[in-house]
């Protein structure tokens, strides 16, 4: 499960972590976000120091289509429906900035990137309808969108929206790009080492699981913010979805634009040039994290909608990204509430990260330096519409009922355990039935069964004790964590398709062996026989 983009040679070597240093700025985050905000604070003459927990691009950036365009499916036609036209014309401009500061930006770095059409595709009659809000939505913006009948796909299409000279691009590249030249200027990039808090008056402290360093000011570029000040884990949806790579065969060739559907599953389509060769990577299928029966069965429903296109595809790399939609529709980025002034952060980018991430961090640079952006004044200044109330409303109740459901799954589960205390390697013994216990007899000592062990690739949640305990087999190893997510309290999700734990709350996951790789929380998965 590794992108197209990160399977390369290379490997990231860090800048030394050292504790109780001071810099002007610390942000935490190594991907698109991240490290435009750290340039643009180390063009102006700041120190700054970017800490990375895992290494540059390891979550969404890396796992992305890498689409650098303004013609983003519906999206704006949803955000005129909520919003008015200052809002979504605010939208359109701060994605405009970015992108024309991106290509800019790869034009002077000798990066190289694609020219490309984008079209957002009616494979449906009844999608037209969607098609028309579109054109409207971004006419009225300013974007100079056409309606097309034939957008070069292989399929009969019922229509689709053009907009000229958009861009793809290698994000792995670009953050190669960023990383040497913040590098040049000063600046520092530590991978391996996770933010855990920010506490105290200017200069904060910056805590993370290798010591202490302090800073003026903070930027959380961390996907979803890790701190829980302004409560954004209970505004954001936490989505995963699916990409491949595939090798077509030679009487084929991949679509000459940038293409996604209006319809569910969503269908996303972008050629890549690679040694030669011209793949075809597919994208979409996504679900809320943690709340599927099966991540592998989205993977293949992709695959399977590939093949029938392209027959004779060879898939070379597949993968998958998580990202925040937010219900309000529109990004978060700036000033973090409660964080004295001193925490920004950036979040919800709806899947639209290429443009959306450096809009976000040209706001945050300019509000950390003093600087006016009209476009972002606009957006901070918004007014959450009946419509994202509603859905913030029932993305929370939902959360509610999957807490209580899941708890109460693993309650009714251990109803066969008597809640004995063992040892961590074993469940607690069975109550036996019979007419004894029925009777007030007394109860026999049942045998105690082994400790359930999954099938290799499998995981399962179990009760042992009045504790819920995740199992899974990997690599021929069963490991036992805690079950319980260490960001407030869910009950995890075995992934089938990567093999982590997945939480369906807020979107936490960790490896197999109770890593912590993405989400809101900050810490490890303890071992089931830990206090």
């Amino acid at each position: 499960m590794t992108s197209i983009w990160l399977d390369r040679r290379e490997t990231f070597t860090s800048d030394p972590f050292e504790p109780e240093t001071r810099y002007d700025t610390v942000v935490a985050g190594a991907g698109l976000t991240g490290l435009v905000t750290a340039l643009l604070l180390a063009r102006s003459g700041q120190s700054v120091l970017v800490l990375e927990a895992r290494y540059p691009g390891a979550v969404t950036t890396g796992n992305t289509t890498a689409k650098v365009t303004l013609l983003q499916g519906t999206f704006l036609s949803q955000l005129a429906r909520q919003y008015s036209q200052k809002q979504v014309q605010a939208y359109v401009d701060g994605n405009r900035e970015g992108q024309a500061w991106l290509l800019r930006y790869l034009e002077e770095q000798n990066v190289p990137y694609q020219r490309r059409n984008a079209y957002t595709y009616a494979a449906s009659a009844q999608g037209t309808e969607k098609l028309r809000e579109e054109i409207s939505a971004a006419g009225t913006a300013g974007l100079d969108v056409d309606y097309v009948r034939d957008a070069g796909l292989p399929f009969p299409v019922h229509g689709a929206v053009r907009l000229r000279h958009q861009a793809q691009i290698n994000p792995v590249e670009v953050l190669d790009a960023l990383v040497a030249d913040i590098r040049s200027r000063g600046g520092r990039i530590v991978s391996g080492v996770r933010l855990r808090d920010v506490t105290g008056d200017s200069p904060a402290a910056v805590r993370t699981d290798r010591g202490s360093v302090r800073a003026d000011k903070v930027v959380l570029a961390t996907g979803i913010p890790v701190l829980d000040r302004g409560l954004y884990f209970a505004k954001l949806t936490p989505s995963r979805s699916y990409a491949a790579a595939l090798e077509l065969p030679e009487d084929q060739a991949p679509p000459p634009g940038m293409y996604l559907s209006v319809e569910q599953p969503t269908h996303s389509l972008r050629d890549y040039q690679v040694d030669g060769r011209n793949l075809l990577l597919v994208g979409g299928h996504g679900h809320h994290v943690g709340r599927t029966d099966s991540e592998k069965a989205h993977l293949t429903g992709l695959l399977e909608w590939a093949w029938q296109h392209y027959p004779g595809a060879v898939p070379t790399h597949m993968w998958s990204a998580q990202d925040y939609l937010p219900t309000n529709l529109m990004p978060f980025f700036g000033k973090l509430p409660r964080g004295k002034g001193q925490i920004y952060f950036g979040t919800g980018y709806n899947k639209w990260g290429m443009t959306n991430a450096v809009a976000a961090a040209l706001g945050i640079s300019a509000d950390i330096l003093g600087g006016q952006v009209p476009w972002a004044d606009t957006i901070h200044h918004r007014i959450t519409s009946p419509a994202g109330a509603l859905s913030a409303v029932a993305l929370n109740a939902g959360v509610a009922a999957r807490l209580a459901s899941d708890w109460g799954k693993v309650t009714a589960e251990g109803r066969k355990f008597d809640g004995r205390k063992r040892g961590t390697d074993q469940p607690p013994v069975p109550v036996a039935a019979g007419p004894a216990a029925e009777q007030g007899g007394a109860v026999p000592a049942a045998p105690v069964p082994a400790a359930p062990v999954p099938a290799e690739g499998q995981g399962k949640v179990y009760r042992e004790g009045n504790r819920p305990v995740a199992v899974s087999t990997v690599g021929g190893s069963s490991c036992r964590l805690s079950a319980v997510c260490t960001h407030l309290g869910g009950i995890l999700h075995w992934n089938d398709n990567e093999q982590t734990w997945d939480c369906p709350l807020h979107g936490s996951r960790f490896t197999n062996e109770g890593k912590l790789l993405e989400g809101p929380a900050t810490k490890d998965l303890p071992t089931a026989g830990s206090a």
